[in-house]
């Protein structure tokens, strides 16, 4: 379908680092430099200072780099792992492949972990805990240091959908023992194709990582350690992410922007709640998407297809709610209301003020 407004403008977004994007792809390609060179080494350092941490560890991507970091935390068959279920499949999918549990606990109206809920989740064999920042605001993460600290607990960040998001003026990924990061294209910070990243300020943790990711290979001596994994980012999405990194506040503060025009523009209509507002006390929001909650959510979706407006739909359905997964022991009530009536409008630098006022014109007219 030829939408009038996109979800994501790919070209648009494209056409506008063009020349810089295509120079350094013939950069690298002239120089044969493609695993583990320069490019991916500058990226690296460039993120760990962005993020506000010692190390940064390139990865294939966001799925990788959470599965590694549980691998580096010795998270293994035993370990029980307290997340959500409101989340992309990687984040539990990850705990089973390290043959640990998974314990779902619910969240709150800003689709974050419910800290509140975490410590009657905790047994004897509980080793660690992944807060999930989505839709580009971070969990109070003061919190769940404090619980995790009490209860001699890791903390690994899933903070695939919040670079740039920050809580008390610290940025996600920057807390825990690892954070972890994904590139896939429609993420805020995006490559053409997959990557990923882990940072982490712990030294100990930071080596592991690096051997985890390259076959557990000592690169100078040749030496392999231990069997490891294939999961590098390669370089020429590495010299790509480095150009984006120095455009990344400038595109965030536009999507700040558009999040301020839909506030605007939507705060009469009662039938729909809203994400919170940009500068809201401690929480510095990057709105990787704008979400909100619609008592008939599918009538709505059908009509703005209808208008030509691409939305999406994370997720209708919760992760305890697939069968298959064998995850439904779990009571999780407001998870559950929530993927009944959330969808994402579109928001991304390339919108224009325009674009914006449509979305908000067509949401008027069907509540009308």
């Amino acid at each position: 379908m030829d939408y009038r407004v996109r979800f994501v403008d790919f070209p648009k977004h494209y056409r506008k680092i063009k020349g810089e994007v295509d120079a350094v792809i013939q950069e690298v390609l002239s120089g044969g430099d493609y695993i583990l060179r320069r490019h991916l080494q500058e990226f690296e350092k460039n993120f760990a200072e962005f993020i506000g941490v010692k190390y940064a560890i390139g990865v294939a991507n966001g799925t990788d780099a959470l599965f590694l970091s549980l691998k580096a935390a010795n998270i293994a068959e035993g370990a029980e792992v307290i997340t959500v279920a409101h989340t992309f499949a990687a984040t539990v999918a990850t705990i089973f492949q390290c043959n640990a549990k998974p314990i779902l606990v619910d969240i709150n109206n800003d689709h974050n972990i419910d800290d509140n809920k975490i410590v009657a989740a905790i047994t004897e064999n509980t080793k660690a805990i992944i807060p999930v920042h989505l839709n580009g605001r971070i969990c109070e993460m003061d919190k769940i240091m404090k619980i995790a600290s009490d209860h001699e607990l890791l903390v690994i960040e899933d903070a695939a959908q919040a670079v740039s998001a920050s809580y008390k003026q610290r940025r996600a990924g920057s807390f825990g023992l690892t954070g972890c990061f994904s590139f896939y294209p429609a993420k805020i910070l995006g490559t053409l194709g997959d990557g990923g990243m882990i940072v982490t300020d712990d030294k100990e943790t930071a080596e592991k990582l690096f051997l985890l990711r390259d076959h557990g290979q000592e690169r100078e001596t040749g030496e392999f350690l231990f069997h490891g994994f294939n999961s590098r980012l390669d370089n020429l999405h590495a010299a790509i992410l480095n150009i984006k990194l120095k455009y990344l506040p400038q595109w965030i503060e536009r999507r700040r922007e558009i999040a301020h025009l839909y506030h605007k523009g939507l705060s009469d209509l009662a039938s729909l709640q809203l994400p919170p507002p940009p500068d809201q006390g401690d929480f510095y929001d990057v709105y990787q998407n704008y979400v909100i909650r619609s008592d008939n959510r599918d009538e709505l979706v059908a009509y703005l297809l209808q208008e030509g407006i691409e939305i999406l739909v994370s997720w209708p359905k919760p992760l305890h709610k697939h069968k298959a997964l064998n995850l439904d022991n779990f009571n999780l009530p407001l998870t559950e209301q929530i993927s009944r009536e959330v969808l994402s409008l579109p928001l991304h630098p390339e919108l224009s003020d325009l674009d914006v006022k449509f979305v908000v014109d067509s949401l008027h007219q069907f509540y009308k």
